[in-house]
């Protein structure tokens, strides 16, 4: 990436920034992905309990093997574990945890944090539970408002339906045709307009670079 592109896009970071602050979430930025992970553990207290909300960033940043390797109390949600209820187990867990990590599938200008899931197991401790939220997102979930991300989350649901091999029409076409089978990846939608009824308890982290769906 020339100089002129990583000035561009710190200048779009740092912008996002600004806005989120002003929204009660605690924000920051970094130049890549390296000084995220940096950032991020720096964070999380070791003896912690963590876990993990489904997300491309977090898994190609390599945070799985981190946390599987560290000094943390992991809810390891990506084990192979042998029947749903045993996972379903973890992601109730997950509520009780001290730091929730997840990336975000848009952040507006507005400051808004837009999100759609199968199970509801990311976006509800991320509105409530864990005592810490970290949002890790590249540039690439900044949008103008609402509608440009509900409009972001229709056109990246097939590749997240693909990624984890669910039998959906998108999955097969690449298109979301908003259909209504048991395997349907867009259940829960939610959004969080800002971080002022528990100021702090949200931590976003603004790499500026294109990361994750």
């Amino acid at each position: 990436m020339d100089e002129i592109r990583k000035w561009k896009n710190l200048c779009k970071a740092r912008d996002m920034v600004e806005i989120l602050n002003k929204k009660y979430f605690q924000a920051s930025y970094v130049q890549n992905t390296d000084e995220a992970k940096k950032k991020l553990f720096n964070m999380i207290e070791e003896g912690s309990t963590v876990a993990i909300g489904g997300s491309v960033t977090l898994s190609e940043m390599g945070l799985v093997d981190i946390l599987r390797n560290g000094n943390y109390k992991f809810f390891d949600r990506y084990q192979n574990l042998p029947f749903d209820p045993d996972i379903v187990d973890i992601h109730r867990k997950a509520l009780t945890a001290d730091f929730l990590l997840t990336g975000t599938n848009a952040i507006t200008k507005n400051g808004e944090l837009v999100n759609t899931d199968c199970t509801g197991n990311r976006v509800a401790p991320m509105i409530f539970g864990p005592k810490n939220v970290i949002i890790v997102a590249g540039i690439n979930k900044i949008v103008n408002c609402l509608e440009d991300a509900f409009k972001r989350i229709k056109e990246i649901a097939p590749m997240n339906s693909r990624r984890i091999r669910h039998e959906t029409p998108c999955a097969e076409t690449g298109t979301c045709v908003d259909c209504d089978c048991k395997k349907r990846i867009c259940n829960f939608t939610t959004i969080i307009h800002n971080g002022i009824k528990f100021e702090g308890r949200i931590k976003i982290i603004i790499i500026a670079e294109e990361i994750g769906y």
